[in-house]
């Protein structure tokens, strides 16, 4: 049994101020006026903060994050960077994966997320090393956040197939899911019905990076709809990247949208990767690089945000704040209203769990105490500040607080 206490002066997304909640046997046992909470428990000042579901992470890469001491990047290409982060593994060890991992993790729960997805390299490169690290991380962090690996095929499978049975063991011995990367491989198509083949015999679901470039042409997404129809895996399949959808005509997007909805695909877009690798750096008038979400989104299909790498050849920067990611992404897709701000906050919240099918309940009385307090007025002011997180609350414990500091003024 946890212990009890109260969280004074919290803001609810409805508009209303000023109210108490109280925390009990892991659960939210009460929401109302200071004075209807009990006086014997203790009590913390939430000064207007806002309350928020916690996020949840849908497409990141632990194994490879924080490696930019090892990996100096020159072009700033996808091609350069899966070949230096394929050199850069082979040095991995399970102790190093594990603590760069853990400062990513420790990131990301201090910004709010309490659900992740992970990818995950299986390979002769990588061996098993990887995998084992971020196991030990899901058992040791398991506190804080819900930790979904998914075992990924990063560099082709048809040309190395001695990755098959390094890929087969991970699944058998506690993989979530399968995924796979078409754009790297030999053969895409034959790429595409192998990792299927695999999500099949384990019974799991499949997340692809697909489509990663702005030529419209050559489209690896009608395959992956196809199959997921033809397997019966609708609901279970998630695409990331897809930035060739910034290249299609608005008819070929929208039905190519509208499909991915039919089949029950969802699309996690990765702002600042995609930005980062897209595009001719040398065009004075460059593509913003990445598939556009809410209009897309608007057609149907179910899309998140996400951070996919943090500080290393895919994605120099990052922080696994995924409130920063809303607001970097509705900054170059130039959106404005407080609707589509309201959409975007929604991609790091609700959409995404859904995506990877991980119980994210709304808080409310009775709800498990899983939330988060942000110090912003609502939750498209949220995205628009890419605002503060004030107070972590996971499992009914309050696991962070860092109320607003006072600004000192005057002499």
């Amino acid at each position: 049994m946890t212990a009890s206490f109260v969280l004074d002066d919290v803001s609810l997304p409805d508009g209303t101020s000023g109210q108490s909640i109280l925390i009990e046997n892991t659960v939210i046992a009460a929401i109302g006026m200071a004075s209807d909470m009990p006086a014997d428990v203790p009590r913390h000042h939430a000064q207007g903060a806002l309350l928020s579901p916690g996020f949840t992470d849908a497409h990141i890469h632990l194994d490879k994050a924080m490696i930019l001491g090892s990996c100096p990047i020159c072009e700033g290409t996808l091609a350069e960077a899966v070949r230096l982060t394929a050199a850069a593994k082979r040095a991995f060890t399970e102790d190093d994966v594990y603590a760069r991992g853990a400062a990513v993790l420790e990131m990301a729960v201090r910004a709010g997320t309490q659900r992740m997805r992970s990818f995950v390299e299986v390979d002769p490169r990588a061996g098993l090393r990887s995998f084992k690290a971020l196991k030990r991380l899901k058992t040791d962090w398991a506190d804080l956040v819900e930790l979904q690996l998914c075992v990924f095929i990063q560099e082709g499978l048809t040309q190395d197939m001695d990755t098959l049975p390094l890929v087969e063991e991970a699944l058998a011995s506690g993989g979530d899911l399968i995924g796979g990367c078409p754009y790297t491989d030999a053969d895409p198509v034959a790429h595409v019905g192998l990792v299927f083949d695999l999500a099949e015999t384990y019974g799991v679901d499949v997340d692809f990076h697909a489509d990663f470039d702005l030529d419209p042409e050559g489209s690896i997404l009608p395959e992956i709809i196809a199959q997921t129809v033809k397997r019966g895996w609708q609901g279970r399949v998630v695409i990331g990247h897809a930035t060739k959808f910034a290249g299609f005509t608005p008819e070929r997007r929208a039905d190519l949208a509208q499909q991915m909805a039919e089949a029950g695909i969802g699309l996690v877009v990765l702002p600042a990767t995609d930005s980062f690798l897209n595009g001719d750096k040398g065009h004075p008038l460059r593509p913003r690089g990445l598939a556009p979400a809410l209009d897309i989104a608007g057609h149907g299909t179910s899309v998140a945000l996400a951070t996919n790498n943090v500080q290393n050849p895919f994605t120099p920067f990052g922080d696994a704040s995924l409130l920063r990611m809303g607001n970097y992404y509705a900054n170059i897709d130039q959106l404005a209203s407080d609707a589509d701000m309201q959409t975007v906050f929604g991609m790091i919240t609700d959409s995404p769990a859904r995506m990877i099918r991980l119980d994210a309940p709304a808080p409310a009385v009775g709800a498990p105490a899983d939330f988060v307090l942000i110090d912003a007025p609502s939750y498209a002011g949220a995205i628009r500040s890419a605002a503060r997180v004030t107070g972590v609350v996971r499992g009914g414990v309050l696991r962070l607080w860092e109320p607003r500091a006072p600004l000192i003024r005057g002499q």
